[in-house]
Parts: C-alpha cells; structure tokens; sequence
C-alpha cells in the first residue's frame, strides 16, 4: 500500500451513501482518488465503470482488502456491517471511514474503536453534515453570541417517502429516519451545546405497515441549560424551518436545508461552481429585538472537508475529523431517546 503520493480509497457499497455522498467528494479532493469500489449488484457496477471510470469493481469485500492499492476503506454499506467490515479493514492494515451511525448498539461501537487504538489505523465516522452550510451558519452566531445566551434550538430533518422495499426501513437494520437523519442531527446538537443530562423521546410508526418508526421527537436538555428539539421524520413532504435558534437577545430562522445533497443527486459534482453555495433566496433571517429582521448570508457547505480533514490525519497524524468517541456519544443519545419512548420517561444518558 502507499504512503506517499494520492492515496487510494476502497468503498464497500455503492449505494444512496456510496454513490452520491463518499465517491463524488473523495474524487474531487488532492491527494486522494477512488481506486476501487466493491458492489455485489450488476447494475451498479456498470454505474461505477460510467462515473468513475479510473476505479476497479470488485465483486466483494474481500476482493477490495485483496488489492495493494487500497490505503483507506469507507464502509457504506448497511448499518449493521459497519463494525464487522471496519473491524476487519483495520486488521488488514488499512484506515477506515464508516457510515453513521457508527454501529447498531454500543458494545460494537466501542469494540471499533479499540481495534482501531489496536492497530494505530485512522478512524472516524462520516458524519458529513457537520459541513452543511446551514450548521456552519447556526455555528457562528452561537459562537459569536449574537443571539446572547441560548434558549433553545429546533432542528428538523424531516421528509416525505412511501414505503420502500429497502434496508433503511428495516427494523433489523436500525433503519428508520431516528437513527438515520437523527444520527446527524443529534450530533449537530452535541457540538452546539454539548452532552445532554436528560432526553425524552417520542418515536412513533405512523404509515400503514412500516416496520420502523416514520415519525419521531427528542429533546435534550444540556448541561449549560440549553435545550435541543429535534424531529425527524418520513411523513413530512415539507420539513421545515431546518433550524429555529432562540436566544435572549432574539432568533434565526433557516428554512431550507444545505443544498449540496439535491444537486449531488441530481448529478452535479463538487468541483461545479458554487456547488455548496446557498443562494441568498435561501438564507437564514435573524431577528434581534429592538432590531428589523435581516438575512444572513450562510457559510458555504463542503463536504470534502471531511475528506481533506482524513487525508491530513492519515498523513500527519493529525486529529480525524469526526471522533469516533464523538459518535459514541450521540449514539448513547439515539439509544437513550429510544428507552424514553418505549417507557414513556425521561432518561439521562450514561457519560462516555
């Protein structure tokens, strides 16, 4: 495997996550490149050889660990193979980025994480939208303090689908939008306002049929007081404001979310100008009191940062850009919103 030069990725799945938010972004960062793609499905194979034509498909996990080429392994493939297949890509020597959530339950998570300390091999967790450019946005002003202390903040990840015949609503799979969107969502929070002292949760299955729940609330209180209000969902064709942030000295609205998503799936790539710019028809307003409302013109999103973040700790041993201790944490959340719907309390997380 190399060490020096562009380093060569190995993505397991080429899927939603593989396709349209790991390969595009990786291709489009220096010093990396998509060496090999492992898929067991014909279709998209041929989808693969189409958009990137330089990379390798291999058939299976295997046939990618195989390969002298392969320096870092993206697991995006689904959540219930993202410990074993991490697991074995460190062993084999390789650095690893795996899809949120980190694992289905906490023993696994934390079982990766000390195979990676084991091996001394990069780990982290792609939780991208740490990059969106509506987080970045609510980010600065706490960070500013326009807002003066904060109150609370409403945070929304909520779409409308029909039931699908695929993994992310399987129950087996910890599908569902609350592991899923929420995963992103509850770790946003984390960052804002640190870890929660209580959380209740109402999760709900709400389509005729679904085997997961399409519908769910959580709150969190944190330790400095301020609270967290997060829904996600699969019945909701509007989804919006994406964020409500409340202070004492007033409150931002951003109603629409980061676009980088829509134009990915829609076939546009990284490198396109203004591809993670929001238009200002899209930009948050900001009412302060005593003031007239204003917009705000909101910080660009990128994705590959978490790419070049990667590339920088493979290579410098500098830190990853998503902890994977990070993503324990709002892992312990996700499970502790769970118990509190199942027994209708409010539960306080265990610290990591």
């Amino acid at each position: 495997m190399a060490s020096t030069g562009s380093l060569g990725v190995g993505i397991v799945g080429y899927g939603l996550a593989g396709r349209f938010f790991h390969a595009p972004f990786i291709a489009a960062v220096d010093g990396l490149h998509v060496a090999a793609i492992a898929t067991s499905r014909a279709d998209r194979r041929a989808e693969v050889k189409r958009e990137h034509p330089g990379a390798t498909v291999v058939e299976s996990f295997d046939d990618l660990l195989e390969r002298s080429d392969v320096d870092i392994v993206v697991v995006a493939s689904p959540n219930r193979t993202h410990v074993p297949l991490g697991v074995h890509a460190l062993k084999s020597g390789r650095h690893v980025v795996v899809d949120k959530p980190i694992a289905t339950d906490i023993a696994d998570a934390t079982r990766l994480v000390e195979v990676a300390a084991q091996t001394g091999k990069v780990l982290s967790v792609y939780h991208n939208r740490r990059f969106d450019g509506d987080f970045l946005t609510v980010r600065s002003l706490v960070a500013e303090g326009t807002l003066g202390p904060i109150d609370s903040m409403e945070s929304r990840f909520e779409i409308g689908v029909p039931l699908a015949e695929a993994w992310r609503e399987d129950a087996d799979e910890a599908g569902g939008p609350h592991r899923d969107l929420g995963a992103h969502l509850v770790d946003q929070a984390l960052l804002l306002f640190g870890d929660p002292v209580r959380v209740f949760a109402q999760l709900d299955r709400r389509r005729p049929g679904t085997e997961v729940d399409d519908s769910a609330f959580v709150a969190l209180e944190h330790r400095g007081g301020e609270r967290s209000r997060i829904w996600t969902s699969l019945i909701s064709p509007w989804g919006r404001p994406r964020f409500r942030l409340r202070g004492l000295l007033g409150e931002f609205v951003k109603e629409e979310r980061d676009p980088q998503e829509a134009r990915a799936m829609a076939g546009g790539l990284p490198s396109d100008p203004g591809f993670g710019v929001d238009e200002p028809e899209q930009w948050g307003r900001l009412y302060l009191i005593g003031e007239e409302p204003r917009t705000v013109p909101t910080v660009n999103g990128d994705y590959r940062r978490f790419y070049e973040l990667f590339r920088d700790a493979v290579r410098t041993s500098s830190p990853p850009p998503v902890d994977p201790r990070d993503a324990i944490r709002g892992l312990r959340v996700l499970e502790a919103a769970e118990t509190s719907s199942r027994t209708g309390s409010v539960v306080s997380p265990a610290p990591v």
